[in-house]
């Protein structure tokens, strides 16, 4: 596996996004409706990984700084964008994708991860919990939704 930093509006990250969008849509009914900047993701105060086996972008992952308001507070950093494609499914690239948006947080300076996910992908929940993530009170676009579910975890 190669890990790259690329910008949010790269060709290969588009096409991760646009096939993580697809997935949302048919677990939930439609896509993740977040407001997205290319911007929040730009270094130092964001960054998106994309994974390669083969020269192939297959996973993605992306964090971006937060402030505020609460429940999020300054030094938060928030995980967006966790896709794995079907074919490379199982293989621990999620793990390491992750392994690195919290180190490159911590360098960046960030103090705590948060996310945002749904009921509907119990496999990133578990993810999520087993790499150290404790629910959280809700926060961001889908704050209200039932579905939703948030997740912390300090960084130092």
């Amino acid at each position: 596996m190669d890990l790259r930093v690329l910008p949010y509006d790269h060709p290969d990250a588009v096409k991760l996004l646009a096939e993580a969008q697809l997935e949302l849509a048919a677990r939930y009914g439609s896509e993740d409706e977040t407001p997205m900047d290319a911007a929040q993701f730009a270094p130092p105060r964001g960054l998106f990984l994309a994974a390669y086996l083969d020269d192939v972008p297959v996973a993605c992952g992306a964090w971006r700084s937060h402030e505020g308001p609460d429940p999020l507070v300054p030094g938060d950093a928030e995980i967006k964008r966790m896709y794995v494609t079907a074919s490379a499914r199982g293989r621990g690239l999620a793990r390491a994708i992750l392994a690195d948006l919290e180190r490159t947080a911590t360098e960046a300076g960030r103090l705590r991860m948060v996310l945002e996910t749904g009921h509907k992908q119990p496999e990133a929940i578990a993810l999520y919990r087993s790499a150290g993530y404790r629910e959280m009170p809700g926060f961001g676009y889908y704050k209200d939704e039932p579905e939703s579910i948030c997740f912390g975890k300090p960084l130092v």
